[in-house]
């Protein structure tokens, strides 16, 4: 069976998770977005606790809020950082976001991903598959982690209950992110829960008749 645990980190409340599987104890950390001690203590914990693996380590994207942990992860768990090639210019300018946001951190932030994921990439926790979907347009390599055993996708904030992604970010794009969950996403089976990167969760069932996608 597939555990998720979601933590909500850091000022912009993001949504980290700890997807697991319970036969081998190998676990995924999505979106770590933990800024101090005080996060990683009550993350690391919950590793400990579960006797947990961390075999990887994904952004669904890489802006600042979704990416504060990611070195500390790296870093303490030996485990390379994942996501889609097309973000690495946000990774690497993490501190220049938080600029941009008037927010001034503790340290640099800047990360880089050393594992390039794109559509159609595979990743597994024991025999667990997880498949790699392309939904650019909130950022130019946002992506979507389906699980069809488990009926479930990790959505970033390409897509939330009711409503859709910011895309007056830099490389956001509105027709872009539309067309994509159009296509990709809506098009799942609609018991599909989408668990996004902030807030509460939803389903595609529920999403075909969003507002902002409709």
């Amino acid at each position: 069976m597939l555990k998720v645990k979601q933590f909500s980190f850091n000022p912009f409340g993001v949504n980290t998770y700890v997807v697991w599987d319970e036969a081998t104890h190998q676990a995924m950390v999505v979106d770590p977005g933990m800024t101090d001690a005080s996060e990683q203590k009550f993350f690391d914990g919950y590793i400990a606790d579960n006797a947990l693996t961390v075999k990887y380590i994904v952004n669904t994207h890489m802006h600042l809020d979704h990416v504060f942990g990611d070195n500390y992860v790296r870093d303490h768990y030996g485990v390379k950082i994942s996501a889609h090639p097309a973000d690495a210019p946000l990774g690497a300018l993490v501190d220049g976001q938080a600029a941009m946001f008037g927010a001034s951190l503790p340290a640099s932030y800047n990360t880089k991903a050393e594992i390039t994921l794109h559509e159609g990439d595979e990743l597994t926790l024991g025999e667990y598959v997880f498949r790699v979907i392309e939904v650019p347009g909130h950022s130019p390599g946002g992506i979507v982690l389906y699980c069809p055993e488990g009926e479930f996708a990790l959505v970033g904030d390409s897509i939330f209950a009711g409503s859709i992604g910011r895309t007056d970010l830099p490389g956001g794009d509105h027709a872009t992110l539309i067309n994509a969950l159009k296509t990709k996403v809506l098009t799942l089976p609609d018991n599909t829960r989408l668990l996004p990167g902030h807030d509460m969760s939803t389903t595609v069932a529920r999403e075909k008749t969003n507002p902002f996608i409709v």
